[in-house]
């Protein structure tokens, strides 16, 4: 039986739910053998319409993850209760229903607000949206700018338009609350090349969302950037939407949001300001968007001079960087542009409408994700247009070349020795894009009329905030899911201690991602590796102290803050960094398909492509509590990623045994720690997702294989076979790195160990934990030498823990937390560091000791803190200080 109750993530309710919602919740092991028994009921116990589907199993087939949906809501509760126990009154159909109409050609999707024909074939995304039985958009489509090069002083360039092309339209889900429809494709040249080819280029999935009643659709567009950087350079990426227009130019009426709220509300002609009043009537009636009295009303002084009032009929909003936007209007084309005003962050949305209706569109995290753009022209005209630009074709085209000649690192002895200087995994060929990935969200609103402008910004608020329910930390926590985590609890000064350095951790990362400026296209949700106290700035500029790519998880870290403590704005910043994470630092086509990138200056930059990067163990969190299906595809794209062990070994540069080994089906060299860890993450997350007994056995398999090791996971590589999915049990040597298990594999063997109980995996699970941190009499003792590599004592401290908490062993766990205290001194001045900041940013003072601040040492202290706490909270000593 579940009886849960739902927040809304960032607190009260919304005033309206115009789109609805969607969100994940789990379930204990073994409470449903599946969704039927679901049902939401209202702050007031009252039943609500809603739509459940599973998102994953636990082992014996019961439900472990459910995805749920909530129709269009005019006033949504304060919060929601979930049910199970099968005695709750059936949930109410909604009214009206998702209806979805399909033919050969097309499928048209209605909200019974508002309605959507897609074609199936072509180069629209939809072929209209209609609102009432009134088309309020007609043809979207994708389109792009490729430029052929960046001159690095005056000369000329050309640029290429292109046009995305659907080539499969898939109904992914269809129910009474919510529809989504895939469509997938490519771009091609509005015209062809000079020798008569059409390239196509930037592959790309857009799904369109539908909720019961909704007056809105979202919209989720994600492309892989497949062109040739030292050639190709995108000049523009947008979608555009047509507009059909019929009423007189001064009831046509242009909204567009500005900053904090702000709107620019105008008509496509005006009628205030000028030097003879139409009347007051008339001027009310066009700032507040309704139709104006008819002409005969009006003061002849004006009427019959209507003809000689400009039409504004084209608006642009740039905004270029985090810091500026930029209104202008024109009348049109060959005249020139006038200025509206400026400000620092606009929130992406504008609508252009008349009295029988109009359009509106909203892009999230606009100014985050600059340079981004909005278009309207022809608003004077009977098909106007609005194009959402996701890259601003007024920005410098994009460059992604990589950013040094390779300094003469031609050989891997070369390489090692960059690597020692300035921490970057340097090989020709490797800092390439090719095969990288972003995904946009946006919201497309179908008006009736004109709405009023304090509606327009709460449709901005909601496209650039969506609402969303969550469980609580309790709920999570009680359901057994994600391993080893409690909720926040202060109940002793010792615990409130170190939740205040979490929190504090937490707050300081934030603030640094807007003092250092942490956004755009290709950066939006990183953060940076480690600190310049020398330059007081983040290392932006050396190898692979830049930006972070996930180094020592910085995702696990917010995840696991987020579960504890249910903060909206830890979410948040936990969001960004999947959708960077899981797009931009993971190879989606090519050589490197399902392998992500080592951190780097540029984040596709580092020759080290591992799994350790594009592993599962970080995105399972966000697909899981929200059903986000575009996560859900990056996790799908990993399901074979053991064989890139075939072509690309991960330790090739380092491989003592390099003369010798060479890659087989039969004998592939697989670490036991990043490795293993990523695989049985991809492996996990795939058999709960969608029970494929290939991924289930080569899990249980390989646990199998580890646990009949003479050494177990501290033999740390063994040799995997790929036909069989099964390791050499037989492999007799010890080797043992302080990365193997910060990058997941602590987490994954938690949750392992609970579901699918081996003894010999967990033996040898347990051997780990107690060995890594014990002396080396006693290593020698138990294994016959003392371990090498032992490094990164606090992060390692959880190891003890776990090890404490399984055996009930109270000397471990004193371990676990001496080697706490002992192992964190970098993280004991960075409160002064940032207590230290001057506004404007930029600029820091001096503090008396120069600390390092890194986030790989941040990420596994936080981490340690949340472990130790849940696995041996009761035996927390006095620390002396919170390091």
């Amino acid at each position: 039986m579940t009886d849960a109750t739902l927040n809304w993530l960032d607190g009260e309710a919304p005033a309206e739910l115009p789109g609805g919602t969607t969100w994940g919740m789990p379930f204990t092991r073994g409470s449903l053998t599946g969704v039927d028994g679901i049902t939401v009921s209202d702050a007031d116990g009252r039943p609500v319409p809603s739509q459940a589907w599973p998102l994953a199993t636990w082992p014996d087939g019961s439900l472990k993850w459910a995805g749920i949906a909530l129709p269009a809501i005019d006033s949504p509760s304060a919060h929601y209760r979930v049910t199970s126990d099968g005695g709750a009154p059936p949930a109410p159909e909604p009214s009206p229903l998702i209806t979805v109409t399909e033919s050969e050609d097309s499928l048209t999707v209605s909200t019974g607000t508002l309605a959507m024909v897609i074609n199936r074939r072509g180069d629209t995304l939809f072929n209209s949206l209609s609102c009432g039985g009134a088309v309020v958009a007609e043809d979207a489509r994708l389109v792009s700018l490729l430029q052929d090069c960046v001159p690095d002083g005056p000369g000329s360039v050309s640029r290429q338009s292109f046009t995305g092309e659907v080539t499969a339209v898939v109904l992914e889900q269809h129910g009474p609350v919510r529809a989504v429809v895939r469509l997938e494709g490519t771009h091609r040249p509005d015209h062809a090349d000079t020798d008569g080819k059409r390239r196509s280029w930037l592959p790309f999935v857009v799904r369109f969302y539908f909720h019961a009643g909704a007056r809105s659709v979202r919209m989720l567009h994600s492309f892989i950037w497949d062109g040739d950087a030292d050639r190709d350079f995108l000049a523009g990426l947008g979608v555009r939407f047509t507009v059909p227009l019929e009423h007189q130019l001064h009831d046509r009426h242009v909204r567009i949001a500005g900053a904090d709220g702000g709107f620019l509300t105008e008509a496509v002609r005006g009628l205030t300001g000028l030097r003879r009043d139409p009347g007051e009537d008339v001027r009310r009636a066009q700032i507040g968007g309704q139709p104006t009295p008819p002409l005969e009303e009006w003061s002849e002084l004006v009427s019959r001079r209507l003809h000689l009032i400009p039409a504004w009929n084209d608006y642009t909003l740039t905004q270029l960087s985090a810091d500026g936007f930029e209104l202008r209007k024109r009348t049109g084309e060959g005249h020139g542009w006038v200025g509206i005003s400026g400000g620092t962050r606009a929130s992406g949305f504008c609508s252009l409408s008349d009295p029988r209706g109009g359009f509106g569109i909203g892009i999230r995290d606009f100014w985050q994700s600059h340079p981004g753009q909005l278009d309207i022209r022809g608003a004077a005209t009977a098909r106007a247009s609005v194009t959402a630009w996701l890259y601003s074709p007024e920005a410098k085209p994009m460059d992604l070349r990589f950013y040094h000649d390779g300094l003469g690192q031609d050989t891997f002895e070369d390489q090692l020795e960059g690597l020692e200087i300035t921490y970057e995994d340097y090989e020709p060929g490797f800092g390439n894009p090719h095969g990288i990935a972003r995904t946009h969200e946006l919201t497309l609103f179908a008006y009736d009329s004109t709405p009023d402008t304090a509606s327009l910004a709460a449709d901005a608020g909601a496209a650039s905030t969506p609402a969303m329910l969550q469980a609580t930390p309790w709920h999570l926590h009680s359901a057994g899911v994600f391993g080893d985590w409690a909720p926040v609890d202060r109940s002793t000064p010792e615990r409130a201690a170190l939740e205040d350095k979490l929190d504090f951790l937490v707050d300081f990362y934030q603030g640094q991602v807007e003092q250092r400026r942490w956004y755009g296209f290709w950066n939006y949700g990183d953060v940076m590796h480690t600190y310049d106290f020398d330059r007081h700035a983040w290392r932006y500029d050396v190898g692979g102290y830049a930006w972070d790519n996930s180094e020592l998880s910085p995702d696990l870290w917010l995840w696991y803050t987020y579960l504890r403590t249910g903060r909206s704005d830890v979410f948040r910043l936990a969001e960004a960094m999947t959708r960077h994470t899981g797009e931009v630092d993971v190879y989606h086509l090519g050589e490197w398909r399902g392998l992500g990138s080592r951190h780097n200056v540029q984040h596709w930059g580092c020759s080290a492509k591992q799994l350790r990067i594009s592993t599962p163990a970080y995105r399972r969190f966000y697909y899981y509590l929200t059903a986000d299906e575009r996560t859900g595809d990056l996790l799908s794209e990993l399901v074979d990623s053991d064989r890139n062990f075939l072509g690309l070994d991960p330790t090739r540069k380092v491989r003592t045994d390099s003369a010798t080994y060479r890659p087989d089906r039969s004998a592939l060299a697989v670490g036991l720690g990043t490795d293993w860890g990523s695989l049985a993450a991809t492996w996990l997350t795939d058999w709960e997702r969608t029970g494929n007994p290939r991924s289930r056995d080569r899990l249980l398999g390989t646990m199998a294989d580890i646990g009949a090791l003479k050494y177990g996971f501290l033999t740390g590589e063994a040799l995997y076979n790929m036909d069989t999915g099964r390791f050499d049990a037989g492999r007799d040597m010890i080797l043992v790195s302080h990365l193997s298990a910060v990058f997941g594999l602590v987490e994954i063997c938690s949750e392992l160990i609970d579901l699918v109980p081996d003894a010999n995996f967990e033996r040898a699970w347990l051997q780990y934990c107690r060995l890594f941190l014990a002396s080396p009499e006693e290593q020698a003792a138990e294994v016959g030498q003392p371990l090498d590599g032992i490094h990164l004592t606090q992060a390692h401290s959880r190891l003890s823990a776990y090890a404490a908490s399984r055996l009930g062993d109270a000397e471990l766990a004193t371990r676990a937390w001496t080697s706490f205290a002992e192992g964190g001194e970098h993280l004991n001045h960075a409160e002064a560091f940032t207590l230290q900041r001057i506004e404007p940013p930029y600029v820091l003072t001096a503090v008396d000791e120069a600390p390092t601040v890194s986030t790989n040492d941040t990420a596994q202290f936080s981490l340690a803190v949340i472990q130790n706490l849940a696995l041996i909270g009761d035996q927390l000593p006095a620390l002396q200080r919170v390091r």
